[in-house]
């Protein structure tokens, strides 16, 4: 299991300052897509300069012209692009072609997606390299958790790794290691702590652990 942090709501240096606070506890750093809507592909490519042993995710969220997006985004140093599992068929296949071709990898997010069994299967038949059970900010206020569709989700899918995200933290997080996802994603659960380099120790030990 590896530890993605997702970071939405900073500017491009207040990003990097708070990375460097957590760096030896994180795999991933997710370039999420409040800051990619505010600074563009931008805020990939310096994060990327800024820590170059590190796995960047841009969290773009592709629905349309998928290979031309995945090329932008893999231009600028992301290392997983997102695409959104609503999106048609044809354009999953051209983010993972597009990937494919750069050496780069697709993480689906199932947000909004209804009939998550069914579609899980055929990303996975598409070639999707994660397939990410994610309960947005929206749904995080109703009380809505992930932990069901991450386990329907496993169940189904041969060769796509999965990830879970939405307002997981250290309390939560032994639901979430049960359920052995590949990908942990967590956001506040680090980023609104004033020792953010505690509390994403605390978070990878837990789940080195797991």
């Amino acid at each position: 299991m590896k530890l993605q942090l997702a970071l939405d709501l900073v500017n491009i240096p207040e990003a990097i300052e708070l990375v460097s606070e957590v760096q030896d506890s994180i795999d991933v750093v997710e370039i999420g897509t409040p800051i990619i809507n505010s600074w563009g592909h931008a805020a990939v490519r310096e994060m990327k300069k800024a820590y170059p042993h590190l796995t960047v995710l841009a969290d773009v969220k592709i629905m349309d012209a998928a290979g031309y997006e995945v090329q932008q985004a893999s231009a600028a140093g992301a290392d997983i692009v997102t695409i959104l599992g609503a999106a048609e068929d044809s354009s999953i296949r051209g983010a993972v072609e597009a990937a494919k071709k750069e050496g780069k990898e697709i993480l689906v997010d199932m947000i909004a997606v209804k009939d998550i069994e069914t579609r899980a299967k055929e990303l996975d038949q598409l070639g999707a390299d994660y397939i990410c059970v994610h309960t947005g900010y929206d749904l995080q206020a109703e009380g809505k958790d992930s932990f069901e569709d991450l386990r329907k989700i496993k169940a189904v899918v041969k060769n796509a790794k999965t990830a879970i995200a939405g307002g997981i933290k250290l309390e939560t997080l032994p639901e979430v290691i049960k359920a052995q996802p590949d990908l942990v994603i967590v956001g506040g659960g680090i980023t609104t702590k004033e020792d953010k380099k505690t509390a994403a120790q605390e978070i990878k030990a837990l789940i080195n652990k797991g």
